[in-house]
């Protein structure tokens, strides 16, 4: 409660410097101007002839390429993730494999496409490390999801165990504040965690558009880019409520 209240009172600024020195909040900021833009070009608001047009493809591709060097490294927290993992079942460990192995491998095939972009890689690597990367992610999405299924089908029965306990408390005349405040934090962690599938999902839809070069009717310019955008403010949500 402590904690909580002093999130609430935190100075604005304060915070925002602190979400700024963390990799992910920068990253996400490019991620939303990325995906914003992308928008803007998708949807023909501003006609092909103007001298804009260049410059936010310009701006956008330039952004793309920066996000790539935010990810350096990154594949560690992955390494970690499986160090210090836990499982109760070989289920659970082939989920946490799927997990954390593809987006670690997504994030360290990453760093090799960022330095083909750079002009440091032969620029014709570029297409392969770029299906290799998307698989890698994709596999990832799909055993990230998985998890966050079970953990969500986890809460769901903490919740009704809750609710069940509340309800007879309440028909005894038995007053019950902690079982009230641990029914709003199961809420508040169930509604972060529907966001969290939705945004793999929205970036699963991004990955499979990259898997077939932009092919379908959910490749359309336009669908990819709300689905960017989409994750992009759900991960700075919570990037900003962590921090």
């Amino acid at each position: 409660m402590a904690a909580k209240a002093k999130s609430k009172d935190r100075d604005f600024l304060n915070h925002l410097e602190t979400y700024l020195s963390k990799r992910d909040g920068v990253d996400k900021l490019l991620k939303i101007s990325r995906y914003a833009t992308k928008i803007v070009l998708a949807s023909s608001l501003i006609p092909e002839t103007k001298p804009i047009v260049p410059r936010l493809k310009s701006f956008e591709s330039s952004v793309g390429v920066s996000r790539k060097a935010f990810r350096l490294g990154k594949f560690v927290q992955d390494i970690n993730a499986l160090r210090s993992s836990r499982w109760d079942s070989n289920r659970d460990l082939v989920l946490i494999l799927i997990a954390y192995g593809g987006e670690g491998l997504y994030y360290f095939v990453e760093q090799f496409i960022w330095l083909a972009k750079s002009g440091l890689i032969d620029a014709k690597h570029s297409k392969w490390l770029q299906k290799i990367s998307a698989w890698a992610e994709l596999v990832g999405y799909v055993g990230s999801v998985s998890m966050k299924v079970r953990d969500l089908r986890k809460l769901r029965e903490e919740e009704t165990c809750v609710a069940s306990t509340i309800e007879i408390s309440g028909s005894r005349g038995i007053a019950c504040d902690g079982e009230d405040e641990k029914m709003k934090k199961i809420k508040e962690k169930k509604t972060l965690k529907v966001l969290s599938i939705m945004q793999d999902l929205a970036d699963g839809l991004m990955t499979v558009s990259d898997i077939g070069d932009g092919k379908g009717v959910l490749s359309a310019p336009s669908v990819v880019s709300s689905a960017g955008l989409f994750s992009a403010i759900v991960s700075t949500h919570k990037n900003w409520v962590s921090c």
